[in-house]
């Protein structure tokens, strides 16, 4: 699987903590090697098509589509911010 960022998520990434920004490219990696990995806690959104996501930290997640062999990464912030885009 690749990765590929929207430019709400790019923009949003650039906007967190450096702390927070290691912790989502650790969480990425770990997507990469095992999506079911329990860190993860991977699911799909509730009222939505075809979008998961997966936590960041207790209180970050970010969103993603998974597209034939891509995740395309669309959002990153607090559960608010993914609620009310």
């Amino acid at each position: 699987m690749r990765l590929a960022v929207t430019e709400r998520f790019a923009r949003r990434y650039r906007d967190l903590p450096e702390s927070l920004q290691t912790r989502v490219d650790t969480q990425l990696e770990l997507l990469l090697q095992n999506p079911r990995h329990p860190s993860l806690r991977t699911k799909k959104m509730k009222g939505t098509a075809g979008i998961w996501e997966l936590r960041v930290t207790e209180g970050y997640r970010l969103t993603f589509e998974i597209r034939e062999d891509l995740y395309l990464l669309r959002n990153v912030g607090t559960h608010d911010i993914l609620r009310n885009p």
